[in-house]
């Protein structure tokens, strides 16, 4: 989670001003968490606090921190979501279902319970079918290397990409190197979730 935590605030400068190169300084004056890292704890708490891991317990969370931290960039349906006595889903296939869902991944103590906690985590507001398997896609990537006896080995990644691939038909055969020319700024799950995992692999 500390890794999420970190990448988040690592990105935040060249969240809307994309650069193509791997050269560049981790933490600068103006690298903040963002929105991903507030929700992402909020997932974590939903999971330690809460044994039964009902969806109304997640929105508690996500809404109690959300307003504590009301301007870490969230968007405008979120926020308009943060902000209801009753939120519900409004059919998001954004990324956020995907970033905030590390903790699942630590959590689980099964594969499926990984997908299946992912699913709750992502359909409280982004029921979207991209939006849930993103999350998804995160959390059993961030389960498999979690479980496995060394998450760098050629093993492991072969396994995350067979069973990410085969689950969720993301095309994971593609390098960062061919990626990096022409990919731009995308907000979407099935735009960014499979660059992620390639970063990863």
């Amino acid at each position: 989670m500390l890794g999420a935590i970190a990448g988040d605030i690592v990105g935040s400068p060249y969240e809307f001003h994309n650069i193509k190169t791997v050269d560049f300084p981790l933490f600068i004056s103006c690298s903040k968490f963002t929105d991903d890292s507030v929700m992402t704890l909020a997932v974590a708490k939903w999971l330690t606090d809460d044994a039964e891991h009902t969806p109304q317990y997640l929105v508690r969370c996500m809404q109690e921190l959300g307003h504590r931290y009301p301007r870490a960039g969230y968007g405008g349906s979120f926020v308009r979501w943060l902000c209801l006595a009753a939120p519900q889903p409004y059919g998001s296939w954004g990324n956020g279902a995907g970033m905030r869902v590390s903790p699942v991944g630590m959590y689980a103590k099964t594969l499926e319970e990984a997908l299946s906690l992912a699913e709750i985590s992502a359909e409280v507001s982004h029921n979207h079918p991209e939006g849930i398997k993103g999350a998804q896609a995160v959390a059993s990537a961030v389960f498999l290397a979690r479980t496995s006896d060394d998450l760098w080995s050629e093993s492991t990644k072969k396994t995350i990409r067979d069973f990410i691939s085969e689950r969720f038909g993301y095309d994971l055969d593609r390098t960062t190197d061919g990626i990096r020319p022409g990919y731009s700024f995308d907000v979407s799950c099935q735009g960014s979730v499979p660059e992620a995992i390639i970063a990863y692999l």
